[in-house]
C-alpha cells in the first residue's frame, strides 16, 4: 500500500521538487487542500483533494478544512495499538505516514502593520492541530516543518525505514515550531492591547553555538532574530564573534548611541562619536568634529585599557579613521559604514573583528533587558528613555558656564552606560576620566580623578546616584572640577550643596538616576 503524505504549507520553497521525489522515488500519494493544492496540481503533481478524503466540504470560508476525524484519526492512530486498529476499521480511516505542514505567515503580516482583522485572520489553526498531532504520534509518523529539512528526508528515506532518534528529532523541531507560532501571537495580542502578560513568553531561534562563554569551561549559545540587531549585522572580517565579544559590543553599541546613528554624511559636525569599551564598560569616550578626532580623543582617556578593546562609532568609517585603528591591538570595531579604502587599510589586521551595523538593523521597538536568577528571570524596559533637559535643576549659586552645561550632558550620557558606582570626568566633549563598578560612590570618584589627574582643572564631573554626603564634593574640589552634575533625591542634598556653594562649583540636579548593575 501506497504511502500517505499531508502536504499543507504557506512557505512553499522547494516543494515542487520535494513532492516530485516523494511521488516517483517513494510511491507517495498526495493528500493537499486550498492554494497547496492548486500549486501542485499546477505541477502536474497527482493530489487528493482534503474534501474528497474526508468526504466534507471546507467550511466557514476555509477556517475548517482539515479538522476532520479522518485527518487527525490517521495521523494519531498507534499502529501496532489493537484497540486503534479496531478503531481505524471501524471509522475507515486510511493512515497518514508524513505530515508537511508550515503555518500562516504571522509573523510577517503582524511586521507589515496589519490591522487586528487582518492579523486575526493569519492565526493558523488546523495547522498547529495537525503538525501536534504528528509530533506527537513521532513513532508512526514523520513530521516537517521547513523547507530546510527535504533534502535530510530524503536523503534518510533512501536508507530504508527512518530511526527513531531521527523521528524524535522531527518531532522536537515540530514542537519548537509550534511554540514559536504561539509565543508570536502571545506577544502581539499582549503588545497590541497594552495588557500585562502574566507569562514571560520569548522566542528566538538558534544563531551559533558559541565556541564558549565567559570563561572556556562554561557552553554558550547564541539565540537572536535574523532580521534585526546583531545577527543581521555584517561582518566584514575577523573571527568569530564570542560570547564576551558580543556583551561587549552590546555595551558600546548602546553608549554611542547616546549621540545618534546615522549613514555616511547624514550627521553634523558636532556629533561624530567615538566609544572604547572594555569589561562591559566604557574607557574612553568622545564627540568631536570627525569620526578619526572622536576616536583619538577617546583613546587619550585611557590607552592602556584600551588594548583589546571593543570601539563603536555612530558614523562612517572613514581611511584616516582606519589608520588609527589599526596602530593598536582591537578586538572589534562596528559603526552604520565604512569607505573601501578604510577596509583595504584594516585587512592587515586579520584578525580584528569589523562589523557593519545600519541604522535600519537597529529594533524600532523598545527592548527589555532580561537577567537569569535562580529559578527565574528579571525583565525591566531598558533604561534608553530621552533624557529631557528641561527637567534639569541648577541647585547652586553658581551655574554653569554654557561649555560646561555641554560637557555635563555628554558626561551625563556616559555615566549612565558605566557599571555603578559610576563617577566620568569629562572636559572638551570627551572622557578624562572613569571610575566604574565600586562598591562606594568616593572610591569610584577618587579612581576617575586620580586618572585624569592635572587634567581635571575647570572640568565637570557625573555620578550615575546622588551625593548624599559632601566628601565627594570635596574631593573633587581638590582635582579642580568646576561642576557636577548627579540625580539628586538624597536626604542628605542639601549637605552636597552646601560644599559646592563653599567651594564654588556648580551643581545640577536630573531628577533621574541611571544604576547599571
Amino acid at each position: 500500500m501506497s504511502p500517505l503524505a499531508l502536504v499543507s504549507v504557506s512557505d512553499k520553497k522547494n516543494l515542487i521538487p520535494f513532492c516530485k521525489e516523494l511521488v516517483e522515488q517513494f510511491n507517495y500519494k498526495i493528500l493537499s487542500s486550498g492554494g497547496t493544492a492548486k500549486h501542485l496540481i499546477d505541477a502536474k503533481i497527482p493530489v487528493i483533494k482534503v474534501s474528497d478524503f474526508t468526504n466534507s466540504p471546507e467550511i466557514l470560508g476555509g477556517r475548517v478544512k482539515t479538522l476532520h476525524p479522518k485527518i487527525h484519526g490517521g495521523i494519531l492512530a498507534k499502529r501496532a495499538n489493537k484497540e486503534h486498529q479496531k478503531d481505524i476499521e471501524a471509522n475507515n480511516l486510511e493512515l497518514i505516514d508524513l505530515v508537511v505542514v508550515n503555518l500562516y505567515p504571522f509573523k510577517k503580516t503582524v511586521d507589515q502593520g496589519a490591522k487586528w482583522e487582518d492579523a486575526i485572520e493569519n492565526i493558523d489553526i488546523g495547522g498547529p492541530s495537525m503538525v501536534r498531532s504528528a509530533a506527537k504520534n513521532h513513532k508512526d509518523v514523520s513530521v516537517l516543518v521547513d523547507p530546510s529539512q527535504y533534502q535530510n528526508f530524503l536523503k534518510e528515506s533512501k536508507k530504508g525505514e527512518l530511526k527513531d532518534a531521527y523521528k524524535a528529532k522531527l518531532a522536537l523541531e515540530a514542537f519548537q515550531h509550534t511554540a514559536d507560532y504561539d509565543t508570536a501571537i502571545s506577544s502581539w495580542i499582549s503588545k497590541e492591547r497594552g495588557l500585562q502578560s502574566s507569562k514571560h513568553i520569548e522566542s528566538y531561534p538558534l544563531v551559533k553555538n558559541l565556541r564558549y562563554g565567559e570563561n572556556p569551561h562554561q557552553k554558550a549559545f547564541w539565540y537572536g532574530l535574523s532580521n534585526i540587531g546583531w545577527d543581521s549585522a555584517e561582518q566584514l572580517q575577523g573571527k568569530d564573534l564570542s560570547y564576551n565579544n558580543l556583551l561587549d559590543l552590546e555595551s558600546a553599541l548602546s553608549t554611542v548611541l547616546e549621540f545618534g546613528y546615522a549613514e555616511k554624511d547624514e550627521l553634523t559636525t558636532e556629533t561624530y562619536a567615538s566609544v572604547i569599551l572594555k569589561h562591559n564598560n566604557p574607557c574612553g569616550a568622545s564627540i568631536s568634529n570627525s569620526a578619526s578626532q572622536a576616536f583619538l580623543n577617546a583613546l587619550q582617556c585611557d590607552s592602556v585599557s584600551a588594548f583589546g578593546g571593543i570601539v563603536a562609532f555612530n558614523s562612517n568609517v572613514d581611511s584616516l579613521t582606519a589608520n588609527h585603528l589599526k596602530d593598536i591591538f582591537l578586538e572589534c570595531v562596528v559603526a552604520p559604514s565604512f569607505d573601501e579604502e578604510a577596509l583595504e587599510i584594516l585587512k592587515i589586521k586579520k584578525n580584528l573583528r569589523i562589523l557593519k551595523l545600519s541604522k535600519s538593523q537597529l529594533p524600532k521597538k523598545k527592548q527589555t533587558s532580561t537577567k537569569s536568577i535562580m529559578g527565574g528571570l528579571l525583565v525591566q524596559d531598558t533604561d534608553d528613555t530621552e533624557e529631557k533637559t528641561e527637567n534639569w535643576i541648577s541647585v547652586t549659586k553658581k551655574n554653569p558656564s554654557t561649555q560646561m552645561n555641554l560637557d555635563l550632558n555628554f558626561a551625563w550620557k556616559i555615566c549612565k552606560h558605566v557599571k555603578s558606582n559610576a563617577i566620568v570626568i569629562a572636559k572638551g566633549q570627551k572622557t578624562i576620566g572613569i571610575g566604574a563598578g565600586q562598591m562606594n560612590r568616593v572610591g569610584a570618584a577618587k579612581i576617575a580623578l586620580s586618572a585624569a589627574g592635572v587634567l581635571c582643572s575647570d572640568a565637570v564631573l557625573a555620578s550615575d546616584g546622588f551625593l548624599p554626603f559632601a566628601d565627594t564634593v570635596e574631593l573633587a574640589d581638590e582635582y579642580g572640577i568646576k561642576a557636577i552634575i548627579q540625580p539628586g533625591g538624597s536626604l542628605r542634598d542639601q549637605e552636597s550643596i552646601d560644599m559646592c556653594n563653599s567651594k564654588g562649583i556648580s551643581m545640577i540636579f536630573t531628577q533621574k538616576r541611571h544604576f547599571l548593575h
